[in-house]
Formats: structure tokens, sequence, C-alpha cells
């Protein structure tokens, strides 16, 4: 169980981390929602850091819990992936305003925390 848990966050972390990369780059910049400047700028780097490091960071954990189960029962990794959330969360709240990158975030680390208490 401990397993499949670990394997549902990381697999939420990077299904939720593509689809806000769709919804709030790829779709805004292809229906020219935004005027060019450095606001735009700023938004669009926001949400590609923020989105493609959640892919990025997913994928990595996805693959090492696939390959390397007994890696996903170290305190190091666990402490790392809370440690990511921790600051998703707090880019989250500080910088973005609407709520479905909190709630996807807090998601992933009901899943995690979880994953954490089974093992």
């Amino acid at each position: 169980m401990h397993r499949t848990l670990l394997l549902a966050a990381y697999i939420w972390l990077t299904f939720s981390g593509t689809l806000h990369f769709l919804v709030d780059v790829v779709s805004q910049y292809v229906r020219h929602k935004r005027v060019p400047g450095p606001e735009t700028t700023l938004y669009y780097g926001l949400n590609t850091s923020f989105a493609l490091g959640q892919v990025v960071f997913g994928l990595l954990c996805l693959w090492l819990t696939w390959q390397a189960p007994a890696l996903g029962d170290q305190r190091e990794v666990t402490a790392i992936s809370f440690a990511a959330a921790a600051g998703w969360i707090a880019i989250t709240f500080t910088f973005m305003r609407y709520w479905e990158p909190k709630m996807n975030i807090l998601v992933f680390l009901a899943l995690l925390a979880g994953a954490t208490l089974i093992r």
C-alpha cells in the first residue's frame, strides 16, 4: 500500500503539473490572452518553471519508485519530497492568486503524508 500511495502521489504531481502548463501557459499563449510586456514574461516564466518543475520532479520520483522501490522507504527521499512540496506551497501562496495550484499541491502533500504514515 505504501508503494501504491507513493506512485499515486507522483502520478498526481506529474499530471497536475502537465495540466497547469497546458492551461496557464500554452492555452493563454495560443489564444493571445496577455499583452506582450514584462508582466506577461514574468507570468509565463513563473508558471512555466512551476509546472515543469513539478513534471520533472514527478517523473524522476516515479522512475525511482518504479525501479528502486526500496528508496521510497528511506526518510531522506521522503524529506526531499516534503521539502519540494513546501517550496511549491510557498510559491503558490506568495505569487499565485488562483486556488487550483494550491489544491493540487495539497492533494500531493496528502498522498505523500498517507504514504509516509503507512510505511
